[in-house]
């Protein structure tokens, strides 16, 4: 057993935990800085201040990480099924537990001023149960029904926290798709994903823009469907036997795109988006026709692919307005400039900008940021942490903090790829997922680049919540990489 323990202790990636260590000072740091009272005084090791209090989270994460690295990691793979089985229960009486915090019901009140987020937890046994169904069934995710098969494991939990009205953090949960492209998910998977984002942002953002001073014509529409166009073009001179299909197909069709913009102009007014309708309807007809002529099931892909993109889009309205609630509908205008909302969903965007802004290269320092002690900028030691990074350490500050989450970003990566069997490289790509996602989305709210969607940034957001989850996904990914060299010899 002795010995055990120091091959665990000797094989342990260090230099990951140098990381782990470093981002979780730096976000004390922070902490105290965002929460510091100068009127109520006090000492930013007094337990009773948000910075004492998120000192005794980071002491108990601490004992966390060794607790997780001494046991065996055989056994927490072996319960990877109960932790998922027992979380997915727990998410689905949240709920009933939980008391209305802001519009959600994701915290469950322990008691003496003590909450816990289950969806914080279900991370890490989400990601182990997907690693151990993956690995045990050797599923191949370039297959249809074992991708859908292990879609399901992310989306029950999704949906259960989407019930709790924490969309932000339900929305993590589509990462887990970045670890499905490595295990052999073809990439028109991952494009299908990122083609659906363009028509939203596109149809939604010039949805009432006229094109070319033509009123009949919306700017927003025909971008789109003349962009399902070429994408379909592409995927058939990619995927199609003969490239002078591809050549058929898309100039054609924008010769006949063009030359109606140009007629309605011109000669006579009327929806232009009409015609490019119409192009499409032809692409799939000739799709499908060559499907049966020459048996390629391949066309019959790119077909759907497009009827799913036209759908999509005039879906776009629908999802706009009565599927997001109104504060959710507000966040999204206001990034997507519809609307201007300086004192309401834009204030907390325009206040963190202006605080990271004021910073300047080098910073205010440590306790001096004006924005951040005049409480300018709501939730400003949680989700909008990375504020106060910028007022006080300024752009020297925040460069750092980006590239130690770059740093070990990468270094998940490396370590994922050295696992000798798929269990451990299957996890290790669910941790970097949901670090990845965490680290874009949080810093790209801040900056005014992504929506406000609400979920903390790793090691740095105020809570005990979002600092266990992370220490539990990150460690036990590290006692797996430091039980890889007994797999070497087995």
């Amino acid at each position: 057993m002795k010995s055990e323990r120091f091959s665990v202790w000797s094989s342990v990636d260090w230099i990951t935990i140098l990381f782990y260590v470093a981002l979780m000072v730096m976000g004390w740091i922070s902490v105290c800085g965002a929460s510091y009272d100068f009127d109520a005084g006090g000492s930013i090791f007094d337990f009773a201040s948000r910075s004492g209090k998120q000192l005794m989270w980071i002491g108990t994460a601490i004992v966390l990480c060794v607790a997780v690295l001494s046991v065996d990691e055989r056994i927490v793979e072996s319960l990877s099924y109960l932790l998922y089985l027992g979380m997915v229960a727990l998410l689905v009486v949240t709920p009933f537990l939980a008391h209305d915090t802001k519009g959600s019901l994701s915290w469950i009140d322990l008691g003496y001023g003590i909450k816990l987020q289950p969806a914080e937890f279900a991370k890490f046994t989400t990601a182990l149960c997907a690693a151990k169904v993956i690995s045990v069934y050797k599923l191949k995710l370039s297959k249809w029904l074992h991708l859908i098969l292990a879609s399901l494991i992310f989306l029950v939990p999704m949906i259960l926290i989407i019930m709790q009205k924490e969309t932000g953090s339900a929305l993590v949960y589509a990462s887990f798709f970045l670890m499905c492209y490595r295990e052999g998910m073809t990439g028109s998977v991952l494009f299908t994903g990122i083609a659906a984002v363009m028509y939203f942002v596109i149809g939604a953002r010039y949805a009432e823009i006229p094109l070319w001073g033509v009123e009949q014509i919306k700017l927003g529409e025909y971008l789109v469907l003349t962009l399902i166009h070429i994408f379909t073009s592409v995927l058939l001179m990619i995927y199609g036997e003969d490239r002078r299909e591809f050549l058929r197909v898309s100039l054609w069709g924008l010769l006949i795109i063009v030359c109606a913009v140009f007629f309605s102009h011109y000669v006579l007014p009327f929806d232009a988006s009409w015609v490019v309708l119409l192009v499409l309807v032809f692409d799939i007809v000739y799709l499908v026709l060559l499907a049966f002529k020459d048996h390629v099931m391949r066309y019959i892909y790119i077909a759907l692919f497009s009827l799913g993109s036209i759908a999509t889009f005039y879906s776009v309205d629908y999802l706009l307005t009565d599927v997001l609630q109104p504060h959710q509908q507000t966040r999204v205008r206001v990034l997507l400039g519809l609307e201007d909302d300086p004192k309401g969903a834009g204030y907390n965007v325009i206040q963190a900008q202006i605080a990271i802004g004021s910073g300047g290269l080098r910073g205010k320092g440590f306790l001096c940021g004006t924005q951040t002690k005049l409480k300018y900028v709501p939730e400003q030691d949680t989700d909008f942490i990375f504020c106060t990074v910028g007022e006080e350490e300024g752009f020297v500050g925040c460069a750092v903090v980006l590239l130690l989450f770059l740093a070990l970003i990468l270094r998940l990566i490396a370590l994922a790829e050295r696992q000798v069997d798929s269990f451990g490289r299957i996890y290790g790509y669910c941790v970097l997922s949901i670090f990845l996602f965490h680290v874009f989305i949080n810093i790209g709210m801040v900056l005014g680049l992504t929506p406000v969607i609400g979920i903390p940034l790793p090691f740095f957001s105020y809570g005990g919540s979002s600092l266990w989850g992370f220490t539990l996904l990150l460690f036990i990914f590290l006692r797996i990489d430091a039980g890889r060299k007994r797999l070497k010899h087995t």
